[in-house]
């Protein structure tokens, strides 16, 4: 009976043995699952052992974060983090620009997941989606909070230091060039992306991060999320409160940007419009009804309001910005929940009407009640049809009328936008 009771002790001993060992080798394994070395150059086998480790990583992660909205310390409530979402020509810049220019209370980025896709495309040859979607995700998680390490691996060439002259598009961001983030300027050293308003040295992404900490709401605009379902984990994370806002634009005259813009890339189109039917099993055609899928079911999932979507998400047509950017804009931080200050109001009532002159192709003033109209001069009747085509299920859910002829597309008196309401 004695030699039971023995065997019985020894074996829960044993037990408990285990499971502090367990315990410990799965903290080291955490540590170093976790732990990000920024100096590291990203090599091709490199890039292939960060896709492969983000998996883990982020699934141990969110095991921490299970009552994590309980500690969290009080001065971090009430922190709204703003993630702008669009496609290239959608006037996502004209409208970051309105949390931009939002003033001292907001830590604002300029399309930080320009680095992810461009070494994605350098190292892989094939944008994998599936995984540039999980990376999109984890550095736009970590930029909200305050993490610039996992965004340092992609950066070509590699800060030094973190410390880097190749941030794309610095001067965008006014966060990035306050004085808090304005190291001594560095005579020789050139940055193609400098600041504008002021004469600062290389940019110091350890000061970025405590000027970030700092700052009482984080905004970030992207055109390079795909689909809104793989964010969210960012709305689920109980450490951030996540506001996402979709900026659409009628397809039509998504095309006729873009075609002036990007002209090398449309030749094709351009080809079409001159001498020909416009294939629609090309390539070309294939990539235009994708985007326009991409964006309405992006859309569909939001307008839905889902569980985990739920007061968090807002569809804008940049029409309804350009017509009336104040109110659309008041629109916009009420859903937010934080209150709109001067200095944005003062900066849209100065860049929505700009002169002929200061409106360049990628410039944010725009005398924008014209804005609206003008595509409609500037691209063939036979490639208006196509885009109605292809991307009819967009056209019609975001409220785009149709043209039916080349009198109809150049009549100004015609409206081609509904009135319609969407679902906050």
């Amino acid at each position: 009976m004695r030699f039971k009771y023995t065997i019985s002790i020894v074996f829960f001993v044993a037990l408990v043995i285990i499971e502090k060992e367990n315990n410990i080798i799965s903290r080291v394994s955490d540590k170093l699952t976790l732990k990000q070395t920024p100096q590291t150059p990203l090599h091709t086998n490199g890039l292939s052992h960060l896709l492969l480790k983000h998996n883990d990583s982020f699934a141990l992660m969110n095991r921490r974060l299970v009552n994590y909205s309980e500690r969290q310390d009080r001065k971090t409530r009430g922190r709204k983090h703003i993630l702008l979402l669009a496609t290239t020509r959608t006037g996502s810049s004209f409208v970051g620009e309105f949390f931009n220019q939002q003033g001292d209370n907001m830590f604002y980025l300029f399309e930080p997941l320009w680095h992810v896709e461009k070494m994605l495309a350098l190292e892989t040859r094939v944008t994998n989606a599936t995984a540039a979607a999980r990376l999109y995700r984890d550095v736009l998680q970590q930029l909200f909070l305050c993490d610039f390490s996992l965004l340092e691996n992609f950066i070509n060439p590699l800060p030094v230091d973190h410390i880097t002259t190749a941030l794309f598009r610095r001067e965008s961001s006014n966060s990035l060039c306050d004085n808090s983030v304005c190291s001594p300027f560095i005579k020789g050293v050139f940055e193609r992306y400098h600041c504008k308003t002021r004469r600062c040295g290389p940019l110091n992404l350890t000061m970025a991060s405590e000027s970030c900490l700092q700052k009482e709401h984080r905004a970030i605009k992207s055109v390079r999320v795909r689909q809104l379902e793989t964010l969210r984990p960012l709305a689920e994370d109980p450490r951030l409160d996540v506001k996402f806002i979709q900026l659409v634009r009628d397809p039509r005259a998504v095309l006729a940007s873009r075609m002036v813009a990007f002209a090398a890339y449309y030749k094709n189109w351009k080809q079409w419009a001159i001498d020909g039917d416009v294939p629609l099993d090309d390539d070309e055609v294939k990539k235009l009804k994708g985007n326009c899928d991409n964006i309405r079911m992006s859309a569909e999932i939001g307008l839905r309001q889902p569980s985990w979507l739920r007061r968090r998400y807002m569809l804008v047509r940049y029409e309804d910005i350009a017509r009336f950017p104040m109110r659309k804009a008041m629109e916009m931080y009420r859903f937010i929940g934080i209150p709109l200050t001067q200095q944005v109001k003062s900066w849209i009532l100065k860049n929505t009407q700009a002169s002929k002159e200061a409106s360049g192709v990628y410039s944010t003033q725009k005398n924008s009640s014209q804005q609206v109209e003008k595509w409609r001069f500037r691209i063939p009747f036979k490639l208006v049809q196509v885009v109605q085509r292809v991307c009819e299920p967009t056209l019609k859910l975001f409220g785009y009328k149709f043209v039916s002829s080349e009198e109809m597309l150049t009549d100004k008196s015609v409206s081609l936008i509904e009135d319609k309401l969407f679902k906050i």
